[in-house]
């Protein structure tokens, strides 16, 4: 088995994080899960529906990689990104970072894992790879997944290898941390700003504040656009509570950054947003709860009142974020 030495393999909530936190750490930077995803400007909100969709997908973060270049460039992390078509150089490229005693992130479709406990197709899982042998791989995944995990070898090719929505090309990547690092939490501002700014004033209707105004328009007719709402309903409410969101579609990491930087930082803007993303994480579940209700019972009404949580949602964020975008102003370090 070759390994490299001093991993740190601690499994938190979300995937990228989870990755990002890892190689970090290797790097010997130190950084909280929610610290990562908001200075990586992590959060979002996108509803997504189409002819070729077998249901709504609600999404409450950035696109897959987005937040590891977000964070790379913020903190003048050197991110090397490989891409290739070809399975035989994709292995040779994470083993040779191996072999160097450098962990890797991979991007790949946690379908084909051995050790994933839901069999769902997503191409924008993150995991870190930290070893092998000439039959498994030795990752890191999330907490919910087991954290410090093996798969075979075979497997591991085949999610890297994998097409569809939100897949790379075989995509690794590694971070390298600058000798005279500025702190980190000198750039909460500007994360802070550049998530506001990008929540609110999305360029497509089904993103940001307005993408939660229409998720509180159509969960209302959600029991119509599936055939099988038993199945359908709390899935969508697993995804938004379970699958790697830190639970509360990503607002409870979104509320534990914002409250870290009120620790570090003195100024209303953000105590403000803090309290008004508590209070939207708060909704989130009850929505989610809702969904699920809606979907085991058949009762129109659940998503009737879950549609109420998600237009309240779309103000409260609505205004969180005005408050944090005015972060530039007045904030005293």
């Amino acid at each position: 088995m070759t390994t490299v030495t001093d991993i740190d393999a601690r499994g938190t909530q979300h995937c990228e994080t989870t990755t990002l936190g890892l190689l970090l750490r290797h790097q010997g930077l130190d950084l909280s899960e929610p610290m990562l995803f908001g200075l990586g400007s992590g959060l979002s909100f996108v509803y997504w529906d189409s002819k070729n969709m077998g249901f709504p997908f609600l999404g409450g973060r950035v696109k897959p990689f987005e937040l590891t270049r977000n964070l790379a460039a913020r903190l003048g992390l050197q991110l090397r990104v490989q891409e290739t078509t070809s399975p035989r150089k994709a292995w040779d490229n994470v083993a040779a970072a191996i072999d160097a005693g450098h962990p890797v992130g991979l991007q790949l479709d946690s379908y084909h894992l051995d050790y994933f406990g839901s069999k769902v197709h997503f191409g924008g899982h993150i995991v870190a790879l930290y070893g092998y042998d000439d039959r498994c791989a030795r990752l890191v995944d999330t907490e919910q997944q087991g954290g410090a995990v093996s798969t075979s070898l075979s497997s591991l090719a085949r999610a890297r290898a994998a097409r569809g929505p939100m897949s790379a090309r075989h995509r690794s990547f590694t971070l390298t941390a600058p000798t005279n690092m500025d702190a980190p939490h000198g750039q909460i501002i500007p994360a802070v700003t550049a998530c506001a700014d990008a929540f609110l004033d999305p360029p497509i209707a089904n993103l940001g504040h307005r993408g939660i105004e229409k998720a509180a328009r159509l969960v209302r007719t959600w029991l119509q656009r599936t055939d099988n709402p038993q199945r359908d309903l709390p899935q969508a409410a697993l995804m938004m509570e379970k699958a790697g969101t830190g639970g509360a579609l990503f607002r409870n990491l979104y509320r534990d950054f914002l409250a870290e930087c009120t620790d570090l930082l003195d100024s209303s803007h953000l105590r403000t947003g803090h309290r008004l993303y508590a209070e939207a994480a708060v909704l989130w579940t009850e929505a989610a709860a809702l969904i699920k209700e809606a979907g085991e019972g058949g009762d129109a009404r659940c998503l009737a009142q879950a549609g109420a949580v998600m237009g309240d949602l779309a103000r409260i964020e609505r205004e969180a974020m005005h408050e944090l975008r005015r972060l530039d102003a007045g904030t005293v370090a």
